[in-house]
């Protein structure tokens, strides 16, 4: 009997089609499922950068170029928010900072005083929040600008103001939320659909008085930049 070879080949190559595809499968499905991750947490670090762009009322390329020259996500806001009480520009903030600097030798460098990072709360906060305010809580006011803050500290403190302030979210579910260590871009997505809480806000107008651009001068400590 004579060999249909042909028919054989096309065999061959039908089932090496099946099999290629079968094993390509996978891989496709794997690909898009990280294709969507990907854009779900690019999508929240968008929104975050928005927000922090309209609350520091600067256009969102320069948050853009900020995160592009190495400043993490969570230290952006530092940078505007130092920027606005000293009264310079941010790109020179950035610059002190690449350089190596802390952000409290910066703040004081630019005449930005202890006060200005102060957030009131109604309760006793537990960690990180509990060192960062423990520092106010323990001196009069009077003593503040002895004050000296490690960066977590101010990082944790410009991030519950601005987080509390711009949607108008009482500050002691911010510090709940950190206490279960959660990053503030993680925070930022649960609380930007939340409402106004109004049992809170006396302590919102207060944060917002605190932070209003004028008032976050103070001589400081240390070398002049």
């Amino acid at each position: 009997m004579k060999t249909n070879w042909k028919r054989v080949g096309a065999v061959l190559f039908t089932l090496v089609l099946v099999a290629s595809l079968v094993t390509l499968a996978p891989s496709v499905g794997a690909d898009r499922a990280f294709a969507q991750t990907a854009f779900s947490v690019s999508a929240h670090i968008g929104d975050f950068h928005v927000a922090v762009a309209n609350y520091y009322q600067v256009p969102e390329r320069e948050v853009i170029v900020i995160r592009e020259r190495r400043i993490p996500d969570d230290e952006i806001p530092v940078a505007l928010f130092i920027a606005r009480h000293a009264g310079v520009p941010w790109t020179r903030v950035v610059d002190m900072r690449l350089r190596g600097d802390s952000w409290w030798d910066i703040s004081v460098r630019l005449g930005v005083s202890p006060d200005v990072y102060y957030v009131p709360v109604a309760v006793a906060a537990g960690p990180p929040y509990g060192r960062a305010l423990g520092h106010y809580k323990k001196k009069h006011r009077k003593e503040w600008r002895t004050i000296v803050l490690t960066d977590a500290d101010v990082v944790n403190l410009v991030e519950l103001r601005f987080l509390s302030d711009h949607y108008h979210v009482a500050p002691e579910r911010i510090i709940e939320m950190r206490g279960h260590d959660r990053d503030f871009v993680a925070i930022h997505t649960e609380v930007r659909g939340g409402g106004k809480d109004d049992s809170h806000r006396h302590d919102v107008a207060a944060s917002r008085e605190q932070d209003s651009p004028g008032k976050g001068r103070g001589k400081g400590r240390g070398k002049r930049d």
